[in-house]
C-alpha cells in the first residue's frame, strides 16, 4: 500500500480543488455564452452533459500534449515522435512533418520483438505474402489457417497446459471471457487494482463481485471465508462457482502477484484462479515462461491463465489456456470466438516466431540473452531510480516501473521535459490511477543497451529535481579514490 507524505497529500488535492473551481467558474460564464449562442439542435438533449466532460475539458485538455502522441517508427529503443503544436490551448493538436527521435521508456516492447528481428521478421514477411494481411472472418467461418492452429499448439507447449485458444485482442480476452465462465449465482473475487479489462468483464458477467486488498492473500482469505459463510445475497444459498482473479505483474504498480499463497488459499477454500499474465509471460522466469515458473508455481494449480502477445511477443491479442473440457466450451461459447475477427495470419506467425526465439528453437541462444537483458536492464534501472530518491514502486525483475508524481501539475512539467530532453515517458493520471496517485509509468526493454539506460537515469534525475519529485534523501555517491592517490605501506 501507498503512503503519501502529508504535505504531499495537501498540496495535491489542492491543486486538484483549484483547477476544480476555476474550472467550475469558467462553467459558469460559458453557460451565458451558450445561451446567447443558440443550438441548432432543438429538441434534443445535449450529447455531452457539462458534469459528464467537465475533467476533459477542464482537466484533460490542458495537458492533453502529454498523451497519444503519435510515433512515425517502429517501437525500439528509439523512435521517431511526432512533434505537434495547438492554436487553442491544447483543445485540438495538430501533426507536423517534424520527428524528434527519442528514448522509449513507453513501449510495452519487453523482449525488443517490437523491431526489426532477424529470425521473426522474414517468416512474418512470408505469411504476409502467402495468407495476407486480415482472414475477414471469425474463427468459426472462415478465419482459422493453418497457422492458427500451430500457434494454439506453440502456447499450449510454452505455457504448460493441455489445451489453449486464441483471440485477437488482449482487452477482449478478459472482457469476453469472464462473463462466459461466470454468471448469475456465482462469486468474483477480485484484487482491487486488477485491470480495467478484468473490472469490465466482471461486471458483464452479472456476477457478484468482492474485492480484496491489493495484493493481500490475508485479506482474500478473510474475504473467501466470510463470502462462503454469508453465500449469496437476500437467499443465502451456496455460491454456484467462485474465481479468484489477479494478475501476475499489475500493470501500474509493477508488483509482483503472491501467487504461491493465493493458490494456496483457493485451494483450502475451493475457490478457481484465473491468473492475467499480459505482463509477466514471456518477460519474467527463467525461460519466459511468467510469474509460474518464477515462483515455482505448477500450472496446473492454475485453472485458467490468460495472456497477451502484445507485450513480450510483439503483436497482438491474447490467449486463454486451461484444461481440454474448458477450451472446448469456450470455443462454442465465447462472443469473441465466434464473431470477432481472428488474428491476422502475419501476427499469428510472429507470436510464433517470438516464442520459438525465447525457447531457443530458432537454433541460437538470443531469446536466453534477451532474457537475461531485461532481468539486468530491469533490476538495474530500478536500483539506480532509488538510490536518486525517486519513490519508485514494484518488485525486482519486473520491467514496469512506475514513478510517483502525486501533484497535477507534475504530470506535465515531468512528460514535457522529459520529451524536450529527448526522452520520451508515459505519465498516468485520473482516472486511470487513484486521484492522488498520478505517476509515470517506465517500461525497460531487452532492446536498451546500459548506454540508453544511463542517458535516461541522468535525464530524469535532472527533470526530478526541476519538478520536485525526489521525494526520498538520495544516497551519498561513492568517493572513488584517485589514481594518484598515494598507497600507505
Amino acid at each position: 500500500m501507498i503512503t503519501i507524505p502529508y504535505l504531499t497529500a495537501v498540496s495535491t488535492y489542492f491543486s486538484y480543488g483549484l483547477l476544480f473551481a476555476f474550472g467550475q467558474l469558467r462553467d459558469f460564464f460559458r453557460r451565458f455564452i451558450d445561451w446567447w449562442l443558440t443550438s441548432n439542435l432543438q429538441g434534443y438533449a445535449p450529447i455531452c452533459l457539462g458534469h459528464e466532460d467537465f475533467y476533459i475539458r477542464r482537466l484533460y485538455h490542458r495537458i492533453q500534449d502529454c498523451f497519444e502522441r503519435p510515433i512515425s517508427s517502429a517501437p525500439d529503443a528509439w523512435f521517431d515522435v511526432v512533434e505537434r503544436y495547438s492554436n487553442d490551448n491544447n483543445k485540438t493538436l495538430k501533426r507536423t512533418t517534424k520527428t524528434s527521435r527519442c528514448l522509449n521508456l513507453g513501449s510495452y516492447n519487453y523482449l525488443g520483438f517490437g523491431s526489426f528481428d532477424e529470425y521473426c521478421t522474414p517468416r512474418v514477411i512470408e505469411s504476409l505474402k502467402k495468407f495476407s494481411a486480415s482472414t475477414c472472418s471469425s474463427r468459426v467461418d472462415a478465419g482459422t489457417t493453418s497457422v492458427h492452429a500451430e500457434l494454439e499448439e506453440c502456447v499450449t507447449r510454452f505455457v504448460g497446459k493441455p489445451a489453449a485458444v486464441v483471440f485477437g485482442m488482449g482487452y477482449a480476452t478478459n472482457s469476453a471471457i469472464i462473463p462466459v465462465l461466470i454468471g448469475k449465482g456465482g462469486l468474483i473475487i477480485s484484487d482491487s487494482l486488477n485491470h480495467s479489462s478484468i473490472v469490465n468483464g466482471a461486471r458483464g458477467s452479472g456476477a457478484t463481485i468482492r474485492v480484496f486488498q491489493h495484493n493481500t492473500p490475508s485479506h482474500l482469505e478473510r474475504v473467501l471465508r466470510e463470502q462462503i459463510a454469508e453465500g449469496q445475497p437476500r437467499t443465502h444459498r451456496p455460491w454456484k462457482k467462485i474465481i479468484v482473479v489477479v494478475e501476475g505483474i499489475y500493470s501500474m504498480e509493477g508488483e509482483i502477484c503472491h501467487l504461491p499463497e493465493v493458490v494456496a488459499i483457493c485451494k483450502k477454500y475451493k475457490a478457481y484462479v484465473y491468473l492475467d499474465e499480459a505482463h509477466s509471460i514471456g518477460a519474467i522466469g527463467k525461460t519466459g515462461k511468467g510469474i509460474c515458473e518464477l515462483l515455482g508455481v505448477d500450472t496446473a494449480d492454475v485453472d485458467v491463465m490468460m495472456g497477451t502477445f502484445t507485450k513480450s511477443f510483439g503483436s497482438c491479442g491474447g490467449y486463454i489456456a486451461g484444461s481440454k473440457e474448458l477450451i472446448q466450451y469456450l470455443k462454442h461459447q465465447c462472443p469473441a470466438h465466434l464473431y470477432a475477427t481472428s488474428i491476422p495470419t502475419p501476427s499469428a506467425q510472429q507470436i510464433i516466431s517470438a516464442i520459438k526465439v525465447i525457447l531457443g528453437e530458432d537454433g541460437s541462444n538470443r531469446g536466453a540473452q534477451k532474457l537475461a537483458r531485461i532481468r539486468e536492464n530491469s533490476n538495474f534501472f530500478r536500483a539506480e531510480l532509488q538510490k536518486m530518491g525517486f519513490e519508485v514502486l514494484g518488485d525486482n525483475d519486473s520491467p514496469v516501473m512506475p514513478i510517483m508524481l502525486y501533484n497535477p501539475a507534475k504530470i506535465p512539467a515531468f512528460s514535457r521535459e522529459c520529451l524536450r530532453q529527448k526522452v520520451a515517458v508515459v505519465v498516468v493520471g485520473f482516472p486511470a490511477t487513484p486521484l492522488l496517485l498520478a505517476r509515470a509509468r517506465i517500461c525497460i526493454s531487452a532492446s536498451h543497451s546500459r548506454e540508453d539506460l544511463i542517458r535516461a537515469l541522468k535525464v530524469i534525475s535532472k527533470v526530478g529535481d526541476l519538478s520536485g519529485i525526489k521525494y526520498f534523501p538520495a544516497e551519498p555517491k561513492k568517493i572513488e579514490q584517485s589514481k594518484n592517490d598515494i598507497k600507505l605501506d
